[in-house]
């Protein structure tokens, strides 16, 4: 088949590293695949295009000024109308909406994989109600969760179009010489180093591990936070606050972070949503123990022999949970270690690779039947 997938790529984040596994194991299998990313003029590149093209992805740039949605959607079209992609399948709420639109003379099967919505300000939410609206127009819509597939088919007008699969993990053959000008950040071995790796957005729940650790005054522990968003300057206003300076260390953005994890003892994931977290599939292959909130795909992800699993939203839960990590490193990994093996059996490429043709398949069947 030729497949073309649609997204607006983040500098880093989990939905890229989605696509950049579909895109490399589908052309694998021998389909023809490209990638459109859709991007705005004058603004730095997403570092996923350039492993896309070292991977011998063909990609397709989109570029144009700001909310400029009829221009996207003209290229989006032409490139459809030219080329003509047997799947044209989009990822996030901006490009789905651009697909949705698209006339009849785009004669593609449209498929969207709905990773998860946040919430958050009125914009947000406007965007994620019109991409619901939009999941209308689609031949099928692939849900990362259980729940999430549930409230997509509370929405209405979705019957026979939806499927809960949730992502694989596909381990990274190699890293761009690019990538690795970021040094990692350095970790004393004098402490109990804890890693929280995100946006840092009010749905990530950044907060929550900061409120936690006052608790844990009498423990050794030192947090490195990774990555960037609107809320690190409050973050950093309520660091100082609660006086915990020296137990928080700000590493910024670093690419491919995943890669640092097996240098950390724990790793928090404390969102208040998730679809299901690529990081949590990182941590599981580096072995590290996890704490996670009980959020979107987390627990069709790990049970509670494998991970700490909290209430969302639960600064002193998540407290008790570090303490717990902390006074028994044994038991920490020996669930680190069944991650592990579930992560290999349970959610190995192959079967994920070949969920996707299926629903290609059949999506195509019936959308010529129709």
């Amino acid at each position: 088949m030729k497949i073309f997938h649609v997204f607006a790529p983040a500098l880093f984040g989990g939905l890229e590293r989605v696509v950049f596994s579909l895109a490399t194991g589908q052309a694998g299998r021998g389909h023809e695949v490209a990638v459109l990313a859709i991007l705005e003029a004058n603004t730095t590149e997403p570092s996923i295009l350039g492993e896309l093209r070292n991977a011998g992805i063909q990609v397709i740039p989109i570029i144009q000024h700001p909310r400029a949605y009829h221009l996207q959607r003209k290229d989006l079209q032409e490139i459809c109308i030219r080329l003509t992609p047997a799947v044209l399948h989009s990822h996030g709420s901006h490009p789905d909406v651009l697909v949705a639109s698209l006339g009849r003379r785009c004669g593609a099967t449209r498929v969207s994989t709905a990773h998860g919505f946040t919430g958050g300000t009125y914009r947000t939410r406007l965007y994620q109600w019109m991409q619901k609206v939009a999941y209308r127009r689609f031949d099928a819509v692939v849900a990362v969760s259980r729940k999430l597939a549930v409230e997509l088919a509370s929405t209405g007008g979705l019957h026979g179009k939806i499927f809960a699969l949730p992502n694989a993990w596909v381990a990274p053959d190699s890293v761009l010489a690019a990538d690795l000008i970021a040094q990692p950040p350095q970790l004393s071995r004098d402490v109990f180093n804890i890693a929280w790796i995100g946006r840092m957005t009010p749905e990530k729940g950044p907060d929550i591990l900061i409120e936690a650790l006052p608790a844990l005054r009498d423990l050794p522990v030192h947090v490195t936070m990774i990555g960037e968003g609107s809320e690190r300057p409050e973050l950093h206003s309520r660091t100082k606050e609660l006086q915990l300076d020296g137990r928080i260390s700000w590493a910024g953005e670093v690419p491919l972070a995943a890669r640092l994890l097996p240098a950390f003892d724990l790793l928090v994931i404390s969102s208040r949503t998730e679809g299901t977290p690529i990081t949590l599939f990182e941590a599981m292959h580096a072995n590290v123990p996890v704490v996670a909130a009980m959020v979107g795909g987390i627990p069709d992800v790990v049970s509670p022999t494998e991970a700490i699993l909290i209430p969302p939203g639960d600064s002193a839960a998540l407290a008790r949970a570090i303490r717990e990590v902390v006074n028994a490193p044994a038991e920490a990994r020996v669930r680190a270690t069944r991650a592990r093996n579930r992560l290999a059996t349970d959610f190995a490429p192959t079967p994920w690779l070949d969920a996707y043709d299926r629903i290609y398949r059949d999506a195509t069947r019936a959308r010529e039947s129709s």
